[in-house]
Order: structure tokens, then sequence, then C-alpha cells
């Protein structure tokens, strides 16, 4: 059996009054008790931001490999700049063996980090690792620069919209989020020339590892497929002018698994359609505070935690790093 992925219109929480907020929390909590993803309208985000970095960004692909390599990312643990294909395997996060991702990437954290020793201590990295910036990209720094600001916007409209949902002060996450290291990564997947490794796909079935994700989503064949409770793998839609949302690891194990992180792959376009495969999507990564303690919200009544409190650092860093490199190097 298959399900629908839900769209929910943000407007009544964003301009509404007290009923419209209920709403929009009590939709929101339904779709992440059962699916762990959904799409967002309502949203207040001009189209335009996404459409103008969408065509910057493929300018940037469509260098050289050589050029692109200028920005290469510097270590495994950081997801920052240029990550070829290859050295990425997302599927690894989670323990299982695939080949790699079928994809290339660069990637941006916070830019204009302040001098202070929470940004630039020892426990900040990689969080606060350095943007790396390729020369002769102006449009692609400014359009990447836009679009991060107004996610990290609409960022925190949903995080207040959770906190509403699990019967929390409004700002409970949203606090959380005052020191974010959130992460705009631009996912590239080249049209394959030939066939692809046994068992490899464009990115391989995971689970995101923050709060939650917000992605830019792009039709075109063997793109994003969802799984459903009942193992199913569906397709996610590309709406004009919506966000794909889904549920992370970190917000999961903070709702006491209340709430679903769902796996998610990107497939392996059909080999008739692809010559027309190409396909870009522009993810947001929405990480809080490395030293956010994330403690179970149990529900009332007097549910038991299932998980030990952790920091956000010490849960999300190796479980990264794990997905990343070359693995023959290892």
């Amino acid at each position: 059996m298959t399900q629908d992925i839900p769209v929910i219109d943000l407007a009544p929480f964003r301009e509404g009054g007290a009923a419209g907020r209920q709403r929009v929390a009590a939709q929101v909590a339904e779709a992440w008790e059962t699916l762990g993803f959904l799409v967002v309208s309502g949203h207040g985000i001009a189209p335009a931001e996404g459409a103008d970095l969408h065509a910057a960004a493929l300018e940037f692909f469509d260098l050289p490999l050589d050029e692109k390599l200028k920005v290469r990312r510097p270590r495994n643990d950081q997801n920052r700049g240029y990550i070829p294909y290859g050295e990425e395997t997302l599927a690894r996060m989670h323990g299982n063996v695939t080949p790699p991702d079928f994809k290339e990437v660069f990637a941006i954290g916070p830019d204009d980090v302040p001098d202070d020793p929470y940004f630039t201590g020892p426990l900040a990295y990689p969080d606060f690792a350095p943007n790396l910036w390729p020369a002769g990209q102006d449009a692609l720094k400014a359009r990447m620069k836009t679009y991060y600001g107004s996610m990290t916007a609409l960022a925190r409209l949903l995080a207040r919209i959770y906190a509403c949902a699990l019967d929390l002060p409004e700002g409970f996450f949203a606090d959380r989020l005052d020191r974010h290291s959130c992460q705009l990564r631009l996912l590239h997947y080249p049209a394959p020339e030939g066939e692809l490794a046994p068992g490899q796909l464009r990115c391989g079935a995971h689970s995101d590892l923050g709060l939650t994700t917000i992605l830019r989503n792009e039709a075109a064949p063997g793109g994003l497929e969802v799984r459903t409770p009942g193992g199913d793998w569906v397709a996610a839609p590309a709406i004009p002018d919506t966000y794909i949302v889904n549920l992370g690891d970190l917000m999961m194990r903070w709702s006491n698994d209340r709430w679903r992180s769902t796996a998610h792959r990107v497939a392996v376009p059909p080999a008739d359609q692809r010559a027309r495969s190409r396909r870009l999507s522009i993810g947001f990564f929405v990480v809080p505070e490395y030293d956010a303690m994330v403690e179970c919200i149990t529900a009332k009544g007097g549910a038991v935690a299932k998980y030990p409190p952790i920091t956000v650092r010490d849960y999300r860093t190796n479980r990264f790093a794990a997905g990343a490199g070359v693995q023959a190097a290892e």
C-alpha cells in the first residue's frame, strides 16, 4: 500500500490566529507520526531565489573537474566545498555497504562567523570550518548566501511549529538555532552515460542526521523516493513553489521516537530516460547548536525516555564522517 506525501500550507501559522496555528501544528505532527515527510507551501520565500541558485549551481557543476577540485573538501568530516563523485556513500552512515553515491556536491555552512570562542574553539570544529568559494563564481556565492538566509528563517518557523506540535514553549527549538551550523548542499546528479555498479544508486538509502531537512526538489527521471511504513518506495513530488521537508534522526530522538525519521534515496533512472535525467536538488540541513543537549521529550502520562541525554555534536559528527571519503582508501 502506497502513501501520499501531504502538502501543508504554512501561511495560517505565519499569518493567522491561534486556531490556524494549532491546525498547522496538528497537520505537521500527523505527518511526522505517520510518514516523516511532508511538502510545505505558504512559506513566504520568493520562487526566484531557488531558480536563480539552481542556474548558478549548474554553471559551477559544468566547470572542468580541475576547476572544481580547487575548492575540494579538505577533510572527510567537513561538509564544505566540492565533493566529487566517489567520495560520499550515505548508506554507510547506517552501517550499510554499497557503492558510492552517483553524485557530486558543493556545500557551505555559516558564513561570516563571529570571532568568538564558541565559533573558533576546539569544540567548534567541524561545524564552523571555513567555507570555500570558487574563484570567478560571484553569482553562485551571492545566491547561496541569499538562499541560506531564507532557509534559516524557514527553519526557525518550522522549529516553532514543531514546539507547538509537542506542547512545548514556542521557542524551545528555535532558541537552539541561535548559533546553528546549518548546511546548504547543492546536489548534482549527472545523467549516467553507462551502467552503474551493482547496488549503486544516485544516493543510497539513508535517513538524515539533523533536526530537519528542507529540499528544493526537481522533477527528473531517477528522483527522490521515500520509503513508506509499509516498505514501498514512493516518488516525492516536485511541485512549483514548495519545499519537501523531512524529519531528521536527531528530532526523532528528541521526540522520544514519537516522530519518524524516514529512509529515502535517489533512484537510478530507467535506461531509456537517462539522457534527460540530469537533476539538481538544493538541500538545507538544519543543525542546532553543537552543545545543545538532546533529552527525550516524554509524552504526558509518564512515558519513559528511550535514550540518555546527548549533545548535538556527539550525536552527529562521527556518523556524518562514516559516510564520507573514498572507500578504497579506508
